[in-house]
């Protein structure tokens, strides 16, 4: 609590309820994927923890705890990228049309519904960054994103759905060496580190961890923020306190 106390919001007026008690609530609901009315009562009000949730998330005061922890322990020798899929449940997808279901971020792929989680990972396989977006988007567009907050290192790795000539350019312009295999396609052999390719399974590692909490493998939150905030909280628990 003393390392999260910095990044809580000031209170306005009335004090806040216990900020231990409410906070282990939400990371108790979040990680069994509970409804909230579920939460046990030792906890308090479910309505409580659902408001603290709901607002923090808004003001993305959770993605900024794992943000600024993670930045504690800055990484200098290399970082790796991927994207995963998210199942999204039907509470997250219904009534889509009438209430701005186009700002989602949740798009059909094989799979079915889907958001797709594109993130940064350090040496150890701890998250550094995390951009969401809907399940059918290219890997390339959250590279985009996430290519401006890349740390000072040395080596990125990343998979074949990485390899663009615009992107490789860009780590070069930022004094990165790129360690990502050529498509099959490309006419001209991409030369690669094997060896270093082969630590590129942390980030696959930390993918699968994320997932064990349940509201993170499978979304019911319809605000795509709300989410995030999920997905920063469990990064925050797993890898950071």
């Amino acid at each position: 609590m003393a390392r999260l106390e910095p990044f809580f919001p000031k209170p306005l007026g009335k004090p806040r309820v216990d900020d231990r008690r409410v906070l282990s609530g939400i990371i108790f609901i979040n990680r069994n994927g509970l409804r909230w009315r579920d939460a046990p009562k030792e906890y308090g009000p479910h309505k409580t923890l659902y408001n603290r949730w709901k607002r923090w998330s808004d003001k993305g005061i959770f993605a900024q705890m794992m943000i600024g922890l993670a930045a504690e322990r800055g990484e200098e020798k290399t970082v790796m990228i991927d994207a995963t899929y998210l199942k999204a449940h039907r509470t997250a997808i219904s009534m889509g049309v009438k209430k701005g279901g186009r700002d989602r971020l949740i798009g059909r792929t094989k799979g079915g519904m889907n958001t797709k989680l594109h993130a940064i990972c350090d040496s150890q396989g701890r998250p550094l960054n995390l951009f969401v977006t809907a399940g059918q988007v290219s890997d390339y567009i959250g590279a985009r994103a996430l290519l401006r907050g890349l740390p000072k290192v040395d080596w990125l790795l990343g998979d074949r759905g990485y390899d663009a000539d615009w992107f490789r350019e860009a780590l070069k312009g930022k004094g990165i060496r790129p360690c990502i295999p050529g498509r099959k396609r490309r006419k001209k052999t991409v030369k690669y580190d094997k060896r270093r390719y082969k630590r590129r399974n942390r980030i696959e590692i930390m993918f699968g961890r994320l997932k064990d909490w349940r509201r993170v493998a499978t979304r019911y939150d319809r605000c795509p923020k709300v989410f995030l905030s999920a997905i920063a909280l469990a990064a925050l628990v797993i890898y950071w306190l």
